[in-house]
Parts: C-alpha cells; sequence; structure tokens
C-alpha cells in the first residue's frame, strides 16, 4: 500500500514545484513502488527536429521517480535526486509523454528507481529508459 495518496502528491507539486505546471505535468496514479505521470503536449517543448526536448523528458522521468519515493516513504519532502541517467532510444512524436517508474530497490537513505518514457502516439514503442537514485532524509 501506498504511504502517500495521489492527492497528497498534488497537493505538493501544486504547492512546491511550480515547473510542473510549466511543463504541464500531471501525476495520474501512484502505488507501493510504482507511479505513472503524464506531460502534455506543448509546443513550447519542441527541439531542432521537431521532437520533445530532452530536458522536458528529463523534467518528467525525474517526477516520475519522485512519485515512486514518495509512495514508500510517505510525505517527506526533502527527497532529493542523487543520479538521473537516461537513454534516449527513439524520436517521441509530437504527443502526450507518459512516464511509468517503478522501484528497483528501496533502503533507508537510497531509492533507486526506474522509468520508461513513452509517447502517447505510440503507447507500444518505448522513447527513452532512465535510471535514477534518490536520497531521503533522516527521519526522527
Amino acid at each position: 500500500m501506498s504511504k502517500i495518496t495521489l492527492a497528497e502528491i498534488q497537493e505538493i507539486l501544486d504547492a512546491e514545484l511550480p515547473l510542473v505546471d510549466v511543463l504541464g505535468i500531471q501525476m495520474e496514479d501512484v502505488r507501493a513502488g510504482e507511479c505513472r505521470v503524464r506531460m502534455a503536449f506543448k509546443p513550447d517543448l519542441i527541439r531542432p527536429g521537431g521532437t520533445i526536448a530532452g530536458p522536458a523528458m528529463m523534467a518528467l522521468a525525474d517526477l516520475a521517480m519522485y512519485g515512486v519515493v514518495l509512495s514508500l516513504v510517505g510525505r517527506i519532502e526533502l527527497a532529493v535526486t542523487t543520479n538521473l541517467n537516461i537513454n534516449f532510444l527513439r524520436k517521441p512524436a509530437q504527443a502526450d509523454m507518459l512516464a511509468v517508474g517503478r522501484l528497483l530497490k528501496g533502503g533507508k537513505r537510497l531509492v533507486v528507481v526506474e522509468v520508461d518514457l513513452y509517447s502517447e502516439a505510440e503507447p507500444d514503442q518505448l522513447v527513452a529508459h532512465v535510471t535514477g537514485t534518490y536520497s531521503v532524509p533522516p527521519q526522527g
């Protein structure tokens, strides 16, 4: 069972992360060790070559990792990214992007997550694969 609800995560995002609104990112689902996040297509996210910019995809993946971490530790907002590695696999279409995050390993202080990124236009084609580590501050 997740230690945080979708509504609680959205409350944190609305209050503390204005970049989420700028990028059009919305958390869609959260479960223990898993989450799904959507980034609405905006023409402002396009880079030369007509594809979604890499930094926007990295932000989407990082937010998915944050959702996975919060699902494990609860409302500990100061959990932070310590490492993010992304492999861009194919050019996404000009459409909404979807991120599916999953726990790889959860420890007391470090949580390792992987995220698969997809374009809604081709949901069966993996656009990028991301792994990352979050540091969780000491509790208590």
